[in-house]
């Protein structure tokens, strides 16, 4: 936090480092990987930057916000979508991110089952009748693990040198400590929840007035069971789904056929380079030194990558490339043996079935074919 002293101290403007918003939103993504929530909802999420930074957080397979503003969301909603190389390098999890329109006085059945909800700096832009509403609709109908909600902390606004009575236009109301303690322990009591408070923005030394937001961390004290019927007369939606994206995941076949093929063709040129370059190689050697010397290619076998899964000598001897002409055939054997493609198929069986028909395979389905280009060796006299 600064303080920059104006007119001989008698105007002190406080402003926080790093800026108070992403306090907040560090403050939730510290929750989040300490708790490994995999379903995360964030309720009045307006601009969409709490969405866009959780998106990263590997734990979470399904991300929500609601907003009562669609226009803003439709705004903000291009940060949501995917990158060029989420496709080029897709993530072992899944993850969909969804956008609803909708008050958060209003039950909709798509919002049950998550593990985490945050409302951050929403409820100060509640009216009265939907504040009153909010505690059934979030702690006793979506009734999540964990809830955690940021509001401003109207002791500090003094030292904000607001302009008006609250720090926004469309607040409603402003809460002190004592207020917003009270409100979220009767809450917390009524829906069998415990509440923790803490807050982001430090007060100057010697004041105190608490956080400039306060904030409270409610958990669900037991699992709660839910009966089929439970939510019957909640089946009709009535949020309006404004934006919906599902990421490229390795648990898609197909995206994890293209991974799988990308990662088989470069390590089969890899092998099929460093097999043209040992035969150039030993072309080029007197024939009286090759007689009774072991393979250079057989005894290297490419350690670099097969440290991670050894294999017996018997199974080095069949695993290594063999050239026929300008064609290379390296083993899918050996191929399946590299760490990298072993982990993404698993078993040597799934590995043949995903590059059937994506490769250039050997008539009994073996070995990759890689055509290779032999570079004229220069002759004596050449200049170039």
């Amino acid at each position: 936090m600064d303080v920059t002293m104006k007119k001989d101290d008698l105007v002190r403007i406080i402003t926080f480092t790093p800026p108070l918003y992403k306090q907040r939103y560090h403050f939730i993504k510290q929750l989040v990987n300490k708790h490994k929530p995999k379903k995360v909802a964030d309720l009045g999420c307006a601009d969409c930057r709490l969405l866009w930074m959780l998106k990263f957080c590997n734990c979470i397979e399904e991300l929500v916000g609601l907003d009562i503003s669609e226009e803003v969301m439709k705004e903000n909603m291009y940060m949501l979508s995917p990158l060029p190389s989420d496709y080029l390098q897709p993530s072992e999890r899944q993850l969909t991110v969804t956008l609803l329109q909708g008050s958060v006085a209003q039950k909709d059945p798509c919002m049950l089952g998550f593990d985490m909800v945050t409302c951050i700096e929403l409820i100060e832009h509640l009216e009265a009748k939907d504040l009153e509403k909010f505690p059934e609709v979030v702690f006793g109908f979506m009734s999540p693990a964990m809830i955690v909600i940021s509001t401003p902390n109207s002791e500090f606004n003094y030292l904000l040198q607001t302009v008006s009575l609250f720090r926004h236009p469309d607040h409603k109301f402003e809460w002190n400590r004592t207020q917003f303690q009270n409100w979220a322990v009767e809450v917390a009591a009524r829906y069998d929840y415990t509440v923790e408070f803490t807050g982001v923005g430090e007060p100057p030394h010697g004041k105190d007035v608490g956080f400039c937001t306060q904030i409270g961390v409610f958990v669900r004290k037991k699992l709660r069971n839910v009966e089929p019927d439970r939510f019957e007369e909640y089946q009709r939606r009535v949020y309006t789904t404004v934006f919906k994206i599902i990421y490229p995941s390795l648990k898609d076949e197909k995206y994890l056929q293209n991974a799988v093929v990308n990662e088989v063709f470069r390590a089969a040129e890899i092998i099929a380079r460093k097999q043209l370059d040992y035969t150039k190689s030993e072309c080029r050697k007197p024939r009286d030194t090759l007689i009774g010397t072991e393979s250079q290619f057989q005894r290297s076998s490419f350690q670099m990558y097969l440290d991670d899964f050894p294999f017996s000598e018997a199974d080095s001897k069949i695993m290594q490339p063999m050239a026929r002409g300008d064609v290379i055939y390296v083993p899918l054997a050996k191929i399946f043996s590299l760490s990298k493609v072993n982990q993404l198929c698993g078993t040597f069986e799934k590995l043949s079935k995903l590059i059937t028909g994506k490769m250039t395979l050997s008539h009994d389905g073996s070995a990759v074919m890689i055509k290779m280009e032999y570079e004229d060796e220069p002759q004596d006299g050449d200049q170039n």
